[in-house]
């Protein structure tokens, strides 16, 4: 269940018929990997039509931006966070992070296409980074994304594996994160894990059952990551450093 606050933001965009797409926390616990925020995390079209629209929309919610840099399209753009403060009675107090890029994830209208799309019981409309979205935005230098990747996938894997489709294995071998799972999915699909090799080479540890191997390939995943993350933040951040100089 989305909590109150966080729909009174989403039916908000949704009323100013903003494109923007729940991210982040809220939409791990929606996608069965519980995880604690107070925030809602939206990346969004930055193109000037939507920015109104969604100019609006945080005026509603009596939205204030609370930090460097402004909410100004050409951050947007470049892939900085904007981050807001609500003061509307439903939303008080409830921080708002927007952004228009996501290292890893495709162009916008691509995304936008594969979203995931629920209803609340009075018909409002919410929308969702589709998982595998999630799962690519989650792939960060942070500590606490790791886990939350593996316990999205893990729970997608149970809720459908019964009947799922050749995408879905797919989409599991090519970014499921556990160890026994990774072996299990290589045991009962080994032509399609051999095909995903060149592109996953702990997939080859699967075939054969070494899990060892397996934990080995994902740390190596993970640090590679990791460091990718770092280098897309770094002239953001230097960046950052010289607006908050600058006031």
């Amino acid at each position: 269940m989305i909590p109150n606050p966080i729909r009174k933001v989403l039916s908000t965009m949704a009323a100013r018929q903003v494109r923007a797409l729940l991210m982040g926390g809220q939409a791990c616990v929606f996608y069965g990997a519980v995880e604690f925020s107070r925030d809602a995390d939206l990346l969004i079209l930055a193109d000037p039509g939507n920015l109104e629209r969604l100019a609006q929309a945080l005026t509603d919610l009596q939205a204030v931006c609370i930090a460097v840099p402004p909410f100004q399209p050409h951050y947007l753009e470049r892939g900085h966070g904007v981050h807001f403060r609500c003061a509307h009675p439903e939303a008080a107090r409830l921080r708002i992070d927007l952004l228009a890029r996501q290292r890893g994830l495709d162009e916008f209208s691509a995304v936008w296409e594969r979203r995931t799309t629920i209803s609340d019981r009075d018909g409002t409309v919410y929308e969702l980074l589709s998982l595998p979205d999630l799962v690519l935005s989650k792939k960060t230098q942070r500590d606490k994304d790791w886990p939350v990747i593996r316990r999205l996938l893990e729970a997608d894997y149970q809720a459908r594996h019964a009947h799922a489709d050749e995408a879905a294995f797919r989409f599991w071998l090519r970014e499921m994160r556990t160890p026994e799972l990774l072996v299990q999915l290589a045991e009962q699909h080994g032509a399609l894990t051999r095909g995903l090799v060149p592109e996953r080479r702990l997939l080859q540890a699967a075939l054969v059952g070494d899990e060892v191997g397996v934990t080995a390939g994902l740390l190596m995943e993970e640090n590679h990551e990791r460091e990718l993350d770092r280098e897309y933040w770094r002239p953001l951040k230097a960046e950052l450093v010289e607006l908050r100089h600058s006031r």
